[in-house]
C-alpha cells in the first residue's frame, strides 16, 4: 500500500486510478504467474543427472509442496520479491502505457524474466556453470551469489 501511495502521488490526478489498478494487477496476475511457472523456474532444483544452466525445472504449480510445509512460506516470501520487481517498473511506466500493455509486461516479468535471472544469480548453477571431471555441477564464477535480502537482483531486474 505504501508503494501504491508513492506512485499515486507521482502521477497526475486523472491517472491515479490507473496506477493503482496496475499495482493491483501486478499482485494478482503476477502471483498467478509466479504460482504456475515463475517459482519453478527460479527455485525448482534440478537433479544431479540433469543439470540445467538456464532455469529450474520442478515444483510447477506447487507440485510437491505438501511434502515440506516450509515450501509455502518460501513461495510466498519470494513471490513478494517478484511482485516488487513488477511494481518498481510500474512506476517507470506510469502515464506511458495502457493497462493491456502493462498486463503483458507483468506476465512476462513474473513468469520468465525475473525467475530466470533469479536462477542465474541465486542457484549457483546459472549459465556460467559447468560439470567438472568428478561430475559435479560447478559455477565458473565461484559460489552462489550472497545477496542480502535480495536487494541486488530484485532491483537489477
Amino acid at each position: 500500500s505504501g508503494f501504491s501511495l508513492l506512485e499515486a502521488g507521482c502521477v497526475r490526478f486523472k491517472n491515479t486510478q490507473n496506477i493503482l489498478a496496475k499495482n493491483l494487477l501486478v499482485v494478482t496476475l503476477g502471483f498467478l504467474c509466479w504460482y504456475i511457472i515463475g517459482y519453478p523456474l527460479a527455485f525448482g532444483v534440478t537433479t544431479a543427472r540433469e543439470p540445467n544452466n538456464f532455469a529450474g525445472s520442478n515444483h510447477f504449480a506447487m507440485d510437491g509442496f505438501f511434502d515440506e510445509m516450509t515450501s509455502f512460506r518460501n513461495w510466498f516470501f519470494q513471490g513478494c520479491f517478484c511482485a516488487t520487481g513488477g511494481t518498481i517498473v510500474s512506476g517507470a511506466m506510469a502515464e506511458r502505457t495502457k493497462l493491456k500493455g502493462f498486463a503483458t509486461f507483468t506476465v512476462l516479468m513474473t513468469s520468465i524474466i525475473y525467475p530466470v535471472v533469479i536462477w542465474w544469480g541465486w542457484s549457483g548453477g546459472g549459465w556460467l556453470a559447468y560439470t567438472n571431471e568428478a561430475g559435479e555441477f560447478v559455477s565458473s564464477v565461484g559460489p552462489a551469489l550472497k545477496d542480502f535480502a535480495g536487494s541486488g537482483l530484485v532491483h537489477m531486474v
